[in-house]
């Protein structure tokens, strides 16, 4: 490690006495020992499925020339060969993550293979939505079994593929298949959270279960489409309020997912909704806001904003200093917008560009405040990005849209470099 380098040199210069750099190196010595080794396990992982894939194509290979009963066997092995792999781990090296993934994801492949295998064999019909869901039912429990975060990690592509396809398949589909299967790996991540909060399996989590939550929305629009800006606009919301709040203190932004993709979701539907052609799409539909909110949509959308309430709620209760974020209370002014806009359109189009403009106007004052030039420079892409939709949407002259550019160019540099000469003025 980079800092158990440093305790010689600490010791030499007198920051640390003789017991405590002795100590600090056995904690390191001890560490080094416990803690899996990273090149070995990702090796495993992968040495695991390059094994199942060479399986699959020697069969492949050979594959007509064989009868119906071979072909059965053979579509078994790798599956008998996971299980025992998986057994074994479990009596003879329990602790062993490399030996954990390693047999968790031959067999999590394996299942895969032999489903597809019986399939093709005895000619079964079937969609490839159908394959994922029933590959998913059956390896779930290899997750829990095996404690393994690549099957979770797996688990959670192929349950989203499902919902993506299944969304498109007709108004038949009933989401609550995807949303069982979502809610049952929720605890082996949560788990997995409290084990290893820092760890890069665990941020992997943090971009997925919200990036797979949000696809799952998609098969819910069936009847009143028009509710869709305030169910994502309340979902984005519920993600960045999450990725707040005091559980995700400690992590860096680039591990957490749940803020990242709450804050750019948020300001992506409202960039889409400040031009006019969603307004004209909701409006032209003519529904009552009754009826929308006595739909499934409607009591999604309802739902949500609860959720947002009481995750506002919760980040107040449990932070010392609680303040509102820029981007805290979108999903509420975007709701309320909604209701205004269904009966004067021109009023939510000016509506959304001013919140843009406000979020933008706040996040340059947070990162001032903070000395932050990451939320400074978010706060000018905002309102740069608003100024380049109003480029190809508003009836403007060219002169014009080339100043806008300028002055939002030349604030990119003013504030930057007001926010460098207040750092410097801070060191000196």
């Amino acid at each position: 490690m980079s800092f158990q380098k440093e305790i010689p040199k600490l010791l030499e210069e007198g920051v640390i006495d003789k017991a405590t750099a002795d100590r600090l190196s056995q904690y390191y010595l001890n560490k080094a020992s416990t803690s899996p080794n990273r090149l070995f396990l990702v090796f495993g992982a992968l040495g695991a499925s390059l094994i199942g894939l060479g399986i699959i194509l020697i069969l492949a290979h050979n594959w007509d020339d064989l009868s119906r009963f071979t072909k059965t066997i053979f579509a078994f092995i790798p599956l008998l060969i996971g299980q025992i792999l998986c057994g074994y781990t479990l009596w003879k090296k329990p602790e062993s993550a490399t030996w954990r993934e390693s047999s968790a994801i031959f067999l999590f492949f394996a299942v895969g293979a032999s489903i597809a295998l019986v399939s093709q064999i005895y000619h079964l019909p079937g969609e490839l939505s159908s394959f994922l869901f029933t590959w998913a039912i059956l390896v779930l429990p290899i997750v829990y079994l095996m404690r393994s975060t690549f099957c979770s990690i797996f688990y959670l592509l192929g349950i989203t593929w499902y919902v993506i396809l299944t969304s498109f398949s007709g108004p038949y589909f009933d989401p609550i298949y995807f949303w069982w299967m979502f809610l049952a790996i929720i605890p082996f991540y949560v788990l997995l959270y409290r084990i290893k909060p820092g760890s890069n399996s665990t941020a992997f989590h943090n971009w997925l279960v919200p990036a797979s939550g949000l696809f799952g929305l998609m098969g819910i629009f069936h009847n009143v489409e028009e509710l869709a800006g305030v169910i994502y606009c309340s979902a984005f919301g519920l993600v960045y309020l999450i990725g707040h709040s005091y559980l995700f203190n400690n992590i860096r932004l680039l591990k957490n997912g749940f803020k990242v993709i709450g804050a750019l979701g948020t300001i992506i539907l409202l960039l889409i909704h400040s031009f006019n052609f969603p307004w004209k799409e909701i409006t032209s539909e003519g529904k009552g806001l009754v009826d929308m909110f006595l739909s499934i949509e409607g009591h999604v959308a309802l739902l949500l904003i609860i959720l947002c309430y009481g995750m506002l709620y919760f980040n107040y209760k449990h932070r010392t200093h609680f303040e509102l974020k820029p981007l805290s209370l979108v999903f509420a002014a975007f709701a309320i917008i909604f209701v205004v806009g269904l009966n004067a359109p021109t009023f939510a189009l000016i509506s959304i560009n001013a919140l843009l403009l406000i979020i933008g106007v706040l996040t340059i004052k947070e990162g001032g405040d903070q000395d932050h030039l990451g939320i400074l420079n978010f706060g000018m892409l905002v309102i740069g990005a608003l100024v380049v939709c109003r480029f190809f949407d508003a009836d403007l002259s060219f002169v014009f849209r080339g100043i806008l550019f300028v002055l939002v160019g030349i604030g990119f540099f003013i504030v930057n470099y007001w926010l460098l000469n207040k750092r410097k003025k801070h060191a000196e």
